[in-house]
């Protein structure tokens, strides 16, 4: 990564070609392929869950041990699902997407999107300390 005091900012024209690149193009893409089944299949597990309690509730007072019924242990398992949901997509990025996005955010820093000849912004003093000018 470039240390704050040596970045510029970036121009528009060098985000419209780092947004059209091949490698954009194939992060978007294995983003959406991870991210689009996996929604589908967590809100349908979450609407089967508030279907089967509204329209089944003798099915979800069905006794499995003890006081624990079949409805408690659906409710926890929406929890258990969504810190495993977190744990493979932490696993997805961390293999599939993060190294492309380091890629590119290397190559973004390095300007290597620019256009010959452009000319960004140089980074101020202030601006490494989070202000503008």
């Amino acid at each position: 990564m470039t240390p704050p005091a040596e970045r510029r900012l970036l121009t528009p024209e060098e985000y419209r070609e780092a947004q059209a690149s091949p490698e954009f193009v194939e992060l978007k893409r294995r983003f959406r392929r991870f991210a689009f089944p996996m929604t589908v299949a967590f809100l349908t597990w979450y609407l089967l869950y508030v279907l089967l309690s509204t329209y089944a509730p003798d099915l979800m007072a069905t006794p499995v041990f003890g006081n624990i019924n079949l409805g408690i242990l659906l409710g926890l398992g929406q929890f258990v699902s969504t810190f495993v949901i977190t744990h493979v997509y932490v696993a997805h990025a961390n293999k599939r997407t993060d190294p492309i996005s380091d890629e590119m955010r290397e190559r973004l820093e390095h300007h290597e999107y620019a256009r010959p000849g452009g000319v960004g912004v140089t980074r101020g003093a202030d601006e490494t300390r989070g202000g503008r000018q």
